[in-house]
């Protein structure tokens, strides 16, 4: 494991034994009435399990390996080498400080040796991280980090470019803020000229 790993399934947390549905409702009834509200008006009846219900969807990434993503790969590419890259792959993940939206944009590139693999992978990974309680910096690296070690390419750029509302909407609340993080391996991280070019490519339309 890296420094950026995280457990990659609810098992493998230190919580000896998983809270049960009806546990989990009843914490966000109480966090209603603690809010000031009355959880048994007609609006927030059902409120709990709605909540519960969108957690399992928030942090759908607890339950899968990213690096099984990468799995299958192609080596019928007639000698390619150059950068393959995705552009503008949509991040959805959840601040872990204050448990609110992190979205923006994620672009990803690698450097083939001898084998590629199917370009929506690349976003799936991106989701096997991002449904978890993150940082932005974390999820930057373990991206890198999973592609790296799965498919042992010459060299893997990964830049995200997202809003956090933890600043937007608490805080100093500052909506126009966006934060930019990179994580660079490989040829990228030895050679400025091939960085320049993974930069350029972002910003070609």
């Amino acid at each position: 494991m890296t420094p950026y790993d995280i457990p990659k399934s609810l098992e493998e947390t230190t919580l000896t034994t998983r809270p049960t549905r009806e546990e989990a409702e009843a914490a966000v009834e109480v966090l209603l009435r603690w809010a000031g509200d009355n959880p048994d008006r007609e609006g927030l009846r059902e409120t709990p399990a709605r909540v519960v219900r969108s957690f399992e969807e928030f942090f759908k990434g607890y339950q899968e390996d990213p690096h099984h993503h990468l799995a299958k790969t192609f080596e019928e590419v007639e000698g390619y080498q150059d950068m393959v890259m995705l552009r503008d792959i949509t991040v959805q993940s959840h601040c872990e400080h204050h448990m609110v939206p992190i979205t923006g944009k994620a672009h990803i590139a690698y450097l083939p040796d001898r084998r590629v693999v199917g370009i929506s992978k690349l976003a799936r990974v991106l989701n096997g991280y991002g449904y978890r309680l993150q940082t932005q910096e974390t999820m930057t690296a373990q991206v890198a980090n999973c592609i790296q070690t799965a498919l042992q390419p010459r060299g893997v750029a990964v830049m995200i470019d997202a809003a956090h509302q933890c600043m937007s909407t608490r805080g100093v609340k500052s909506p126009c803020v966006s934060m930019v993080t990179t994580q660079f391996t490989g040829a990228f991280q030895d050679d400025a000229d091939l960085r320049d070019r993974f930069y350029k490519q972002i910003q070609i339309r």
